[in-house]
């Protein structure tokens, strides 16, 4: 507040009495204190470095001059007629710094309200309806009681924590803060380097855990790591090089394990990991397993029984949608006929063809092969590679927080300028890799203590040299922070009126605006000296979220909001129709311009079955295309009668039951028919089958 400006003498005059109440938003009158507005003219003073309490005081008695001017003594005004008062009298007298704070004050006040209210509506539809989300968790009791809990927390976050700039960003929908009610909690994904855990044994919080003597033991004790892991944490918990893992804990037990051994140890590990809950018991964890380029004996050992495991399933015949299956494919280990594990490699493909698992990781794309075997994916496509502040490998690392940007909104608001779109893009980067270097800041100050599983236990890279009061800023240094991206076929579009699935100028324009994110994203990687990465996002909630918010915008645009759904990240959108070839080289040439993660897919019509040469021939054509990581997707229905899959349209063609469980994989996840949401069945129903040349349409 500026005190140059002194405040008209008549307008000191006596304030006590004029009005006795006032009516709040809510329509209750309650006593009408004059202090109060002092108050608040008084802070927002002080947020511009105003101290002159008198002047403030001034204020409030030409304030309450002017309500009374305009409104009769006898009848109660509002606060908002006051608050408008106070940001006249604020102008008129010359605080022109003081009335903006005062406004943004009132704003975020307001927002504040609002966000009560509508976490009061959350809560009603958590308690009332069935809980459909694409999170893992399911209806129980504990479960509704942890959304009550998530809703609150990102609530509070968005009202105290994060500065305006971010979450007005996050609340407009130019983008998204992955995990919101999180965010000074915890992080978000792990690659769990198993080796030194089953050696020396660990506490898993209850009690220590002995070295395993078994490798029965010491499959139960990977998934009660995995299971204690993602306590800690938010995210997707995975297992690098599985099965160079788990054949180095073979070497080292005493007691040797045969075949028939393995494979029942890792049919009950597959089996854990599809029952056992984190989360206090209400989900399922995400976790992901990347087996394939071990060679020795044991690997291959494990590697084949984790693949007949999933060809057999699990039951009755039942597919397992846990962990994401990833098989790593390395020129002269895998891939040629001749190559030590080739044998291996075949029978992916077949499980592949009958189960939709394994995906599979490239090693030799141009972006992968200085990292060799190292090199690591999660089955939702986060990459773990690249380190300013340590070895260059997967195992003790992981995303540490990412934020996702909504480009068809860029796209609108520039109204079709490409020039302006770029000016736009890199405002809407720099408050993203703020937000990241805020978040990072606040985690950084937590203690070993409030991670005692991934930290106390020594999981993360570098930890082992922290006690428990130590912060672990210095250790979360080697994980990655994400800069992510959807709707990039929707804001070219927008741009120049088609999408760069079906033409070229499109592409050229796609492919420009991805390089320009990467550019700006390394740059603040180099300023903050953080794993800054661009991300090529996949969130099938988030997608239907932007496209949401964006409609109610913009209206109902042909081939940008008139669907339920943006596409993700690069992808070519899901319902327009083109060949396979076409599909991987397009997509193929976005995957090294997105270090923090990417993943593309083949759509077949129905599971390819005993065909595996038309899987082995896409696999080969991602390869060739410099993908980093790729899948093939069908629709997958299995008789919960007599276990038959397939296609089935009501009911089972061999048994004719109607009990049929429906999987689909929805942004990098198998996902079953009652996980499906409105915007989530939409776009399965509109997927359209990639060709190959020659096939109808």
């Amino acid at each position: 507040m500026k005190e140059e400006y002194p405040v008209k003498t008549e307008q000191k005059l006596s304030v006590k009495n004029v009005y006795r109440e006032i009516r709040k938003r809510d329509g209750r009158v309650v006593p009408f204190d004059s202090e109060k507005i002092t108050e608040a003219i008084f802070k927002a003073a002080q947020a511009v470095g105003g101290r002159n309490r008198t002047i403030a005081e001034n204020l409030t008695r030409q304030v309450i001059e002017s309500v009374r001017d305009k409104i009769p003594a006898a009848v109660i005004p509002t606060v908002e007629e006051v608050q408008d008062a106070v940001e006249v009298a604020l102008i008129e007298n010359g605080h022109a710094r003081t009335a903006k704070a005062y406004i943004l004050y009132r704003d975020r006040r307001t927002r504040i309200r609002e966000g009560k209210s509508e976490l009061m509506d959350v809560v009603k539809d958590i308690l009332i309806e069935e809980n459909r989300e694409k999170s893992g968790f399911n209806s129980s009791p504990s479960a509704k009681m942890i959304q009550i809990a998530t809703a609150a927390s990102k609530q509070y976050y968005l009202s105290n924590l994060l500065p305006e700039e971010f979450s007005r960003a996050h609340e407009e929908g130019s983008l998204h803060i992955d995990h919101l009610d999180y965010y000074s909690k915890t992080l978000n994904s792990l690659q769990i380097n198993l080796i030194n855990l089953l050696r020396q044994g660990f506490d898993a919080g209850s009690g220590y855990i002995r070295p395993p003597k078994r490798f029965s033991s010491a499959a139960a004790q990977a998934a009660i790591i995995l299971q204690n892991s993602q306590n800690d944490m938010f995210g997707v918990q995975s297992f690098p090089y599985f099965d160079r893992s788990m054949g180095e804990v073979i070497r080292h037990l005493e007691y040797k394990p045969d075949y028939e051994e393995v494979y029942q140890a890792m049919e009950g590990l597959i089996t854990l990991l599809n029952s056992v809950h984190s989360l206090v018991g209400v989900g399922i964890p995400f976790s992901s397993i990347n087996i394939g380029v071990d060679t020795s004996e044991e690997g291959r050992m494990i590697s084949r029984a984790i693949l007949e495991v999933f060809l057999k399933g699990l039951g009755r015949g039942a597919t397992p949608l846990r962990p994401d299956l990833i098989f790593s494919i390395r020129k002269g280990v895998n891939f040629a006929p001749e190559d030590p594990n080739y044998d291996l490699y075949r029978m992916a493909l077949q499980v592949t063809a009958d189960r939709m698992n394994p995906s599979y990781s490239f090693m030799d794309s141009s972006f992968n092969k200085a990292y060799r075997n190292e090199v690591s994916y999660m089955g939702c496509g986060t990459r773990i590679a690249e380190n300013r502040h340590g070895p260059e490998i997967a195992a003790g690392r992981g995303n540490i927080a990412s934020v996702v940007m909504n480009l068809p909104r860029i796209a609108f608001k520039c109204r079709g300028r490409e020039d302006i779109f770029f000016v736009q893009l890199d405002r809407l980067i720099r408050i993203a890799a703020k937000q990241l270097l805020h978040r990072y800041a606040v985690l950084a100050r937590l203690k070993v203590s409030d991670l005692p599983f991934i930290m106390g236990q020594k999981l993360y890279l570098e930890s082992e040299n922290l006690s428990s009061v130590d912060s672990i800023g210095e250790v979360i240094k080697q994980g990655t922070l994400a800069v992510g991206f959807v709707g990039l076929a929707e804001a070219v579009q927008l741009l120049c009126g088609r999408h760069h699935g079906e033409d070229l100028s499109a592409l050229e324009l796609a492919r420009k605006i991805v390089d320009h994110m990467r550019r700006r994203i390394d740059s603040y990687a180099d300023e903050y000296d953080l794993n800054m990465a661009l991300l090529a996002a996949s969130s099938p909630g988030l997608v239907g979220k932007f496209a949401a918010m964006d409609r109610e915008r913009y209206g109902s645009v042909p081939g940008v909001t008139t669907r339920s759904y943006y596409s993700d990240s690069f992808h070519i959108p899901s319902y327009y129709a083109l060949t396979m070839t076409d599909k991987i080289t397009v997509e193929g040439s976005f995957h090294h311009f997105c270090n923090a993660g990417h993943i593309s897919y083949i759509e077949l019509p129905d599971p390819p079955g005993d065909k595996i040469e038309l899987v082995d021939q896409i696999i080969r054509q991602m390869a060739s295309a410099d993908i980093g990581l790729g899948g093939i997707n069908f629709p997958l229905d299995e008789c919960m009668e007599c276990s038959h899959r397939g296609v089935v349209d009501n009911s089972c063609p061999y048994c004719g039951s109607a009990s049929v469980r429906r999987i689909r994989r929805v942004s990098g996840r198998l996902m079953t028919e009652e996980h499906f949401d409105k915007q989530i069945a939409e776009e399965l129903k509109e997927r359209r089958a990639h060709f190959e040349p020659g096939d109808e349409l």
